[in-house]
């Protein structure tokens, strides 16, 4: 039984790709084969098919790339395919990987459109000057004169008689396809140069504000068809003027020959058709956006933690959270204008919804002096901020609980949303142990500093203490691998290492030093839990997790009824 709706990434890619072709090529044939364009082609060659087949793939990618980044609509469609399998879901998560294919698939046919359209323009001036030139009247000099007198229509839409490369730029910024051509042609480049991972981490102020220059790329798409710069002969013409034919006696049109002189219109816009669609209802999703960022955010607790962490308690009327989710934070104390996203680490079981940030930025240590932080003298409520929150939005995270066995794997700050996690299980095996389907828990956290682990410290020992107390000290497995240290605490760690509980964190789970070897981590999960559906859940880097879904697909069965490792990476 195959159900359209449970295809995996690969084969949505594989549609997707197919479609392109079958769009690219169908155009291309319609441009390179139809009688209409027979006389278009005399003047463009074949940079006139180049041209409208990648314009045609154009359409049908802008159409796609503003629906993966409608957080709202995804997180309804997540909360629609809650009765469905969790592999519905998982799609969902991976909807920046998609907005990212789709983007580079528009600045590959940007290219081609563009470069074939620079060919077009030098052919057509250059044919508006063949007799000029040459001093012979060719077909190509013929058609360029049309339009010249009364009741003729044009089909070289450079009208100017000027020579390259004058003609070229007249052409280029006097018309209205030139010149949305050229702003929406730099808008694109701008928005994928400030897109690159560099410029993301470390100017993510740069990357925000020119990916919103995306406004004046579709503004310039949708009026970009408007100037019909790419004409055909019109349907009546050619019941009474065969191309073919006429094309041999092109001297006499009109005059002794039987060959009316042909008629030509321009392809009216398609573009809007394409994406009228998902602008409405991304236009929708930033009216909601904006609707829920103006609900007033009360600030209940700022709270400092080592390694230049804080975290931030708040409290919004009407606010309801699952595991994992996150939120966007705008403080116009620090920029009117940005928004930023973070992971959620309060449970949905609390009163409160909390945040925890790391300096690393502008704009976090903005924040982070505008709450107090820098300050040693306590707060009053009233000196803190204003904060406007957008969201919560849904992740990979919440699947969680759609498991019997789990691995959590957090690297840094990336440990986030698994403490929202952790504290809903908290919560959860207190008060209904029994019902929870979630049997057993392997948690990864992999830091370089030890300071990191300070503030995370104390869930987990509440929760271990919580384990023993109620005899099953096996639900939560948890390995603390410290990636750097220097010699001064080595030496103090191999003092203490006897000791009961472990010096750095104080648990009874000694740290361990160095990264995890993830073959053997996953051989002895899978040993352990056979013919089972392992749910693994990662936040952290990229590098960290291609290791892990290759190990995922390594290690799960090729039988159905063997172990299976299901990847999840959180993305926002």
């Amino acid at each position: 039984h195959f159900n359209w709706m449970c295809l995996t990434l690969h084969n949505f890619i594989i549609v997707w790709l197919g479609l392109n072709v079958f769009l690219f090529c169908w155009y291309y044939l319609v441009y390179d084969l139809g009688r209409q364009f027979y006389y278009t082609r005399k003047l463009l060659g074949p940079y006139l098919a180049l041209a409208r087949a990648p314009a045609a793939c154009l359409n049908f990618n802008c159409m796609l790339v503003l629906l993966p980044v409608c957080r709202n609509l995804l997180s309804f469609l997540r909360g629609s395919s809650a009765c469905c399998s969790v592999r519905i879901r998982r799609q969902l998560d991976r909807n920046l990987t998609f907005h990212k294919l789709v983007a580079w698939m528009i600045a590959l046919h940007t290219a081609i459109h563009t470069i074939a359209h620079l060919f077009n323009v030098e052919r057509l001036v250059d044919a508006r000057n063949e007799e000029a030139i040459h001093g012979n009247r060719t077909i190509q000099a013929v058609l360029s004169d049309l339009g010249d007198r009364k009741d003729e229509t044009y089909l070289n839409f450079a009208r100017q008689k000027l020579k390259n490369p004058d003609g070229g730029f007249y052409v280029a910024f006097t018309t209205l396809a030139g010149i949305s051509g050229v702003i929406i042609t730099l808008c694109l480049i701008l928005i994928i140069t400030s897109s690159t991972k560099t410029i993301r981490r470390s100017y993510f102020e740069v990357f925000w504000f020119t990916h919103h220059l995306f406004v004046i790329f579709f503004i310039g798409l949708v009026i970009h068809g408007a100037g019909q710069i790419v004409r055909g002969q019109t349907r009546p013409s050619l019941d009474v003027h065969d191309p073919e034919i006429c094309s041999r006696d092109y001297t006499n049109w009109g005059k002794k020959s039987t060959c009316p002189v042909p008629q030509f219109s321009g392809n009216p816009p398609m573009t809007w058709k394409w994406v009228i669609g998902p602008m409405i209802l991304y236009v929708c999703e930033r009216i909601v956006r904006f609707w829920r960022s103006k609900q007033k955010v009360v600030i209940t607790k700022v709270v400092t933690h080592p390694f230049q962490t804080y975290e931030i308690q708040m409290m919004k009327k009407g606010f309801k959270m699952e595991v994992g989710q996150y939120i966007f934070v705008q403080c116009p104390a620090v920029s009117r204008l940005e928004w930023h996203p973070f992971t959620l680490t309060s449970a949905p079981e609390e009163d409160y919804f909390s945040i925890h940030i790391r300096v690393v930025g502008d704009w976090t240590e903005g924040l982070f002096k505008a709450c107090g932080c820098d300050k040693k003298e306590f707060q009053e409520a009233w000196k803190l901020p204003k904060i406007a929150v957008d969201g919560p939005f849904g992740t990979a995270s919440e699947d969680v609980f759609s498991y019997e066995t789990v691995m959590l794997v957090g690297a840094g700050i990336g440990v986030t949303p698994f403490a929202s996690v952790l504290k809903s299980v908290w919560y959860k095996y207190c008060n209904d142990a029994i019902n929870l389907k979630l049997k057993k828990i392997y948690f990864y956290w992999l830091c370089r500093d030890t300071h990191a682990f300070e503030w995370f410290a104390d869930l987990l020992q509440s929760l271990e203490t919580q384990m023993q107390e109620k005899n099953n000290a096996e639900f939560l497995s948890y390995n603390i691998c410290l990636t750097g240290w220097d010699e001064y605490q080595a030496a103090h760690i191999a003092v203490h290492h006897q000791e009961e509980k472990d010096v750095i964190t104080g648990l009874k789970q000694k740290t361990l030093y160095g990264r995890p070897n993830w073959e053997n981590e996953f051989k002895m999960i899978a040993s352990q839990h056979p013919s089972s559906r392992i749910g693994v859940f990662l936040c952290g880097p990229e590098a960290l997790a291609d290791t892990l879904n290759k190990m995922c697909i390594n290690n799960s069965d090729a039988d159905p009824r063997g172990v299976h490792f299901i990847f999840n990476k959180e993305n926002f």
